[in-house]
């Protein structure tokens, strides 16, 4: 699976202050951690970026572009940014994101096929996030056919069908996963892609891991493509690899019905065991999950 390094964000305290300082060693050490780790993409994420879009765009794509030999996924929902991001790019970046809002129909789709890049298309519409998979069916079909028709083909198309934090919406965790198993046949030649960490929003720092990598196998057995998620997550990147087979096999059973005999499982195993109850709504979610 494509893993798209998530670690360059704005709102990050040391990406924000390195590009305030125009500090390039944090931000290239960012970048080949992420790199070294097993990355296949970097993202750029810029945020809003409200002041001197163009100058901090084109810099901070330089800047990365020196150290690494990776395509950039430019990350802003600023056209002026988002323009001036992928005209620094090498290699042919990534458009992340665009929607099905008419403000991004207008400005962001027109700029993928402008720059020729593969573009990452939500969900979403000028009414927010569709509540539920129909309603994202609906969104995502109106949105690629408009894409289509301006040049852009399902081929260079990334889906993203919005994970929500199971913290706060523990439904909809599974919608995506559902959504994810019929998009190939809702739009043959696009590709898929989640920000992984969404689902981990709102719990304790030490259960996010957990969290995003049982979901990532999860998705990952329903056709996901490309998660934009935490590189330097070494256990992350192991699954990925995969590397640890007995762990996705024991979430795999849980995703099937099937009873599984704890008795001799390690407590890291019981742990995937329940976090996939949760994820699955088969638990109802709370910060203790795993000490029941």
């Amino acid at each position: 699976m494509i893993i798209v390094g998530e670690s360059i964000h704005i709102i990050s305290a040391a990406v924000n202050n390195a590009v305030k300082e125009k500090d390039k060693k944090t931000i290239q050490a960012i970048a080949l951690a992420q790199a070294n780790a097993g990355a296949n993409y970097i993202d750029v994420n810029l945020g809003p970026a409200k002041k001197d879009p163009e100058i901090i765009a084109e810099w901070l794509v330089n800047t990365i572009q020196e150290v690494i030999d990776l395509p950039l996924s430019i990350d802003t929902m600023n056209p002026i940014a988002m323009e001036a991001g992928l005209k620094a790019c090498k290699k042919r970046p990534l458009l992340n994101s665009a929607s099905g809002k008419a403000s991004s129909k207008q400005l962001m789709l027109p700029l993928a096929k402008k720059y020729n890049t593969d573009v990452v298309i939500s969900v979403i519409t000028d009414g927010g996030c569709p509540p539920d998979v129909d309603s994202r069916t609906e969104s995502i079909l109106e949105t690629v056919a408009y894409a289509n028709e301006i040049g852009i083909p399902n081929e260079d198309i990334w889906v993203d069908p919005i994970v929500l934090p199971v913290s706060a919406d523990q439904k909809q965790v599974g919608q995506a996963i559902e959504f994810i198993g019929i998009l190939g046949d809702l739009l043959p030649g696009v590709k898929s892609i989640v920000g992984l960490s969404n689902v981990s929003n709102g719990t304790p720092a030490h259960l996010r891991g957990i969290l995003n990598r049982t979901y990532l196998v999860m998705l990952h057995r329903n056709g996901l493509y490309s998660a934009i998620a935490d590189a330097l997550d070494p256990e992350l990147v192991k699954i990925n690899n995969n590397e640890l087979p007995n762990i996705v096999n024991l979430i795999y059973r849980v995703m099937d019905g099937e009873p599984v005999n704890t008795a001799s499982l390690s407590k890291e195993e019981h742990d995937y065991i329940k976090t996939a109850g949760v994820l699955l709504s088969q638990t109802l979610y709370s910060h203790a999950w795993l000490e029941s």
